[in-house]
């Protein structure tokens, strides 16, 4: 199990790092429902992440992934196209950066979020971990990675618990520092909020180029 928690590791850190969750859990913390709807996203984000988990482990146990204890050649074909389709997301963020001097848009449903009950932001919470094209790569490399170590559905089970709580620690952050201080985290947020803004693009084109060289690399080990 160490060894699939080990495969999984940097997919959940690169899940964990989301500019754009990050961003929408911070302005929740700014509305008179900060409490509940921050933990409700946070609850949301790991239900996202749990269910992608769940249906790509429940595929992978009776496909079987691994082949007497070493990566099953389906998968490493699957890994090597989702870490393509990672250098195309980095490629693609990279273009799409903000010059010196310009203000790096956010999406327009961000301006919404102040309506946000704890329903929505539960929703918002598991669109964002499920169905954002680079954490749904990430999730399904990362419970991939944790089917191909050949351990058992329980010990799977636990392995993509933990990417799952890992992948979450980036959102959760935020929540956990507004619970801890209060109206007092508002000019710490408020800086983590305009940084991530600021530098999303490249945080995400690095992101992907790092951890898409890494699958592709592991395919092509796995393949040959």
């Amino acid at each position: 199990m160490g060894e699939a928690i080990g495969q999984a590791l940097p997919l959940a850190i690169g899940v964990a790092l989301s500019p754009v969750p990050i961003i929408a859990v911070v302005l929740m913390l700014t509305t008179p429902r900060a409490r509940s709807n921050g933990i409700a996203f946070v609850v949301g984000w790991l239900l996202g992440l749990g269910v992608i988990g769940a249906i790509v482990l429940v595929v992978a146990s009776p496909a079987d992934a691994s082949e007497d204890g070493e990566p099953a050649t389906w998968a490493s074909w699957l890994k090597l196209v989702l870490g393509l389709l990672l250098l195309l997301v980095a490629v693609r963020q990279f273009r799409g950066r903000p010059h010196a001097g310009d203000d790096a848009p956010l999406p327009k449903w961000m301006g919404a979020i102040d309506k946000f009950g704890p329903g929505q932001a539960l929703g918002g919470g598991a669109v964002l971990a499920g169905l954002n094209p680079k954490n749904l790569l990430l999730a399904v490399a990362g419970a991939v990675a944790i089917a191909q170590t050949g351990i058992s559905g329980g010990q799977q089970a636990v392995a993509y618990a933990v990417f799952a709580v890992i992948g979450t620690l980036g959102v959760g952050a935020p929540v956990v520092l507004y619970l801890a201080l209060g109206e007092r985290s508002a000019e710490k947020l408020g800086r983590l909020k305009a940084w991530m803004a600021h530098n999303n693009a490249v945080i995400m084109s690095v992101l992907c180029l790092v951890i898409g060289m890494k699958l592709v690399g592991d395919a092509i080990t796995g393949l040959t």
